[in-house]
């Protein structure tokens, strides 16, 4: 939002004086090309109040601290960053036209960091000046100025005139050019009311006027010390920023007269919310330049523009056969090119300035990238495979290589033809590709060069071991290690002269039946189109004595927690046996083999899952026979019936058991006496004809083997009606016998509350849980005897509510 502003005094000054007629060279470091503020005018200080001058010429001078504090206020930039407000470029190039250097006025730093004992101090202000003399000459030949700007405000939520605020200012010998001196701020409803103009809550931003004005809000938190005492500062998200904007003023009028430039950022008047911008000028003051391509890209939209003139009207004209998309009444315009070039003309007329360009522009179809050709297997490492570039429509930028299709490394080669070399991993190749600066860069098809590992044959893991006659157990070799695939597997009985297979046998491990000799093994792996490798050999010792031989009857078993099963064994060959977990493990035998066939016959009784391993041992023979019994022990089924617990004659009670074992699902009740059913976990039992009696059901849950648990539960049947019983009193000594004072509920469904009162009437104990007690404790400390008032009230199995009261009698 514009508006007219004061411009601060005390400024860095150039004077630059008349030359040669028609000079339209622009002044001197007028776009801080020499890295700092050479012939500029400075100025740091208060809104409205003191102020600090830096004279021109400030060679050398490329920052300037704000004020009185340490944070910087002016900067010359010479390099691109990005803001951390509006993630924009601090350095701009604006439709392919690079500015090369900025100045960065202003900062986030505030009053509050005066630390002033004033409510408010006033806000920063910056400004930097330039005075130019006109070069003398013609007023029909234009002598224009170009700035870039953009913008970082925090919303103040003053009214309008006290927000923060941006201005650019040009006067001349009668005073301000108002059509060339526009000023930005974030504008407000003005409906902040009271001391120093505000409100406790500030004006209303009008964020439909800034966004139209080409505001947008951060998404950048700031840690914002607004408000009184507010010293720890609070996390706002309400940073407004304006990106890069080019605007263009004309000096022809001025022609051998003396004008300013000034540029200023003042925080808020009272000074606690912040602003700063970023100035770029161009060194080009010949007049209106139109930016955009000069050869542009045939049916592609392309942007054409020029620097804003303030309250300006734009007349633009494209050639025969191109399309204005957009922008037709505003500096930049959106066309889409047609097959032929021609002429670009604009015009924008102010009050102050009537400037034109023209720009003669062709066309160019657009790009195709084409395909490239030559897909390849290779081995790795020594490879070189020939890639082509065909029915491309533009020139190559170079070339691209991906391993993983996601991210691409450059290769500097504009020719049609790539060579990939030495590559030790499948890699994926495209050109690059543009028809003139006008049309985009596209990228061509991809050829593949698919890389296979180079050949390892690994090793072989026994590498050397023995082998009795008979032996069909240990008697593997493994292949590690290796690259490729095993393409058979060869045997040889010197370790020189190998056989293959046949048939071809092409697995990574390989069990050795039968030898009758020292043998050697290795296997043939080959990756790919690679040349083939061989493992190490392995060495297996032929032990002409017999491998030892067994059974074990049964091989594996179930049994319940503490119940045995024998086990039966017979060794067939063998001199010497042992066995694991002897402790659960009877009759085992003495470990001698006497005569074959030796049998044994134990008898085992593990309390957990258990393996019991039969070694056997044949003297001259190496190698030991194992074989395993595997006993499953089902640990002990743990049931749970209930508590005992009391009914009313006709109430029906739900019975449920809780099983410690998924796998006991085999129910059985007794008696049946009232009972639904006698086979499932949660029977009911109807009692009605059993008033003043006790009843005890027993249940058992058993598992398919016959593994089981048992439990049971008494019934006491009143014949009363429902109702709450409390005991009149209760020796709380710790004797175990009545410590605890409980509610007894006999037909009631649920307790709402058990309450007791000591004689004053106050609360000593409060539940709403058959089960729980009072222990004759009030906050952890016995009372002694006294008398007690209680009130209970529950639901019966009827839904009728049941309420008692009565005293009860602690006895110590």
């Amino acid at each position: 939002m514009a508006r007219v502003t004061c411009i601060i005094t005390g400024l860095l000054v150039l004077s630059v004086f008349p030359g040669i007629s028609q000079d339209q060279s622009c002044p001197f470091n007028i776009n801080f090309s020499t890295g700092d503020i050479t012939t500029w005018a400075a100025k740091t200080g208060l809104v409205g109040g003191a102020t600090q001058q830096y004279a021109a010429p400030n060679t050398g001078v490329s920052a300037i601290p704000e004020y009185s504090i340490s944070t910087t206020g002016i900067q010359v930039l010479t390099s691109p960053g990005t803001d951390r407000f509006g993630g924009f470029s601090t350095v701009p190039t604006i439709n392919g036209y690079s500015y090369g250097y900025s100045i960065k006025l202003g900062s986030d730093a505030t009053s509050w960091e005066l630390r002033s004992n004033s409510r408010n101090p006033g806000g920063f202000v910056r400004s930097v000046t330039y005075t130019v003399h006109v070069p003398a000459g013609s007023p029909s030949v234009p002598y224009t100025m170009t700035y870039a700007y953009a913008l970082v405000l925090e919303n103040g939520t003053h009214n309008s005139n006290q927000q923060p605020v941006f201005t650019a200012t040009v006067r001349g010998p009668a005073g301000i050019i108002s059509c060339a001196s526009p000023s930005y701020y974030l504008p407000t409803l003005n409906d902040a009311t009271g001391g120093n103009g505000q409100t406790s809550t500030g004006a209303t931003l009008d964020s439909a006027a800034a966004i139209a004005d080409g505001f947008s809000l951060s998404p950048t938190l700031f840690l914002s010390h607004a408000g009184q005492n507010n010293n720890n500062g609070t996390l706002l998200q309400d940073v407004w920023t304006k990106p890069w904007t080019e605007v263009t003023f004309d000096l022809s009028a001025y022609r051998g007269q003396q004008v300013t430039l000034t540029f200023e950022t003042s925080n808020c008047t009272p000074g606690a919310h912040f602003a700063y911008a970023y100035i770029a000028l161009r060194n080009d003051c010949g007049g209106l330049r139109i930016s955009g391509f000069d050869n542009a890209c045939s049916n592609t939209n392309t942007v054409y523009s020029i620097p804003a003139l303030a309250n300006s009207v734009y007349t633009w004209t494209v050639p025969a056969g191109w399309d204005i998309v957009s922008g037709v009444n505003t500096n930049i315009i959106t066309v889409k090119p047609g097959s032929t070039g021609g002429i670009i003309t604009v015009r924008e007329v102010n009050s102050c300035a009537d400037l034109k360009d023209t720009i003669a522009v062709s066309t160019s179809p657009p790009t195709v990238a084409g395909n490239v050709t030559g897909d390849n297997i290779v081995c790795a490492d020594a490879n070189s495979t020939v890639l082509t570039l065909s029915g491309e429509t533009g020139g190559i930028l170079g070339w691209l290589a991906s391993t993983d299709g996601v991210t691409w490394s450059d290769i500097t080669n504009t020719t049609h033809q790539h060579t990939a070399r030495d590559i030790a991993a499948t890699t994926r190749y495209r050109a690059l590709v543009q028809n003139g600066s006008g049309c985009s860069i596209d990228t061509s098809t991809e050829a593949i060069v698919t890389v296979d590992p180079r050949s390892n044959g690994g090793s072989l893991s026994p590498s050397d071991f023995s082998i009795c006659a008979t032996q069909t157990q240990n008697n593997s070799i493994m292949l590690n290690g290796s690259v490729g695939q095993v393409q058979n597997w060869q045997y040889s009985y010197d370790g020189i002269n190998w056989n293959s297979f046949s048939p071809v046998n092409r697995s990574i491990e390989y069990n050795i039946n039968s030898i009758d000799r020292t043998t050697y093994y290795r296997a043939l792996v080959k990756s790919g189109i690679c040349p083939g490798d061989t493992s190490t050999a392995a060495r297996i010792q032929f032990v002409n004595v017999p491998f030892p031989s067994a059974t074990v009857d049964p091989g594996t078993a179930s049994i319940c927690y503490g119940t045995s099963i024998p086990v039966n064994a017979t060794i067939i060959a063998g001199t010497h046996y042992s066995w694991n977990n002897t402790a659960t493990l009877d009759n085992a035998g003495n470990g001698l083999v006497s005569s074959w066939p030796h049998t044994i016959q134990a008898m085992a009784t593990p309390q957990q899952n258990t393996d019991y391993v039969l070694s056997v041992s044949n003297a001259g023979c190496p190698n030991v026979l194992l074989d395993t019994f595997h006993v499953s022990v089902t640990q002990p089924i743990t049931v749970f019936a209930g508590n005992d617990t009391f009914i009313v004659a006709g109430q029906p009670l739900q019975l449920n058991i809780l099983v410690s074992d998924s796998l006991a699902n085999q129910y059985t009740w007794s008696p049946a006496t009232g009972l639904d059913y006698t086979d499932i976990t949660n029977p009911v039992a109807n009692l009605s004809g059993m008033a003043g009696s006790t009843i005890t059901y027993s249940v058992k849950a058993a598992t398919a083997e016959g593994c089981f648990g048992v439990d049971d539960i008494k019934v006491m049947v009143f014949a009363t009606a429902p109702d709450i019983f409390v005991p009149s009193a209760f020796t709380p000594n710790g004797d175990g016998l009545n410590d605890v004072l409980r509610p007894i509920g006999v037909g009631i469904s649920r307790i709402d509350y058990f309450r007791i009162y000591n004689r004053w009437g106050q609360l000593v104990f409060n539940a709403s849980d058959l089960e729980k007690g009072w222990d004759g404790r009030v906050n952890g400390q016995v009372q002694s005897t006294a008398t007690f008032v209680y009130v209970t009230q529950g639901v019966d199995y009827t839904g009728k509510v049941i309420t008692k009261r009565g005293s009860i009698t602690l006895v110590h």
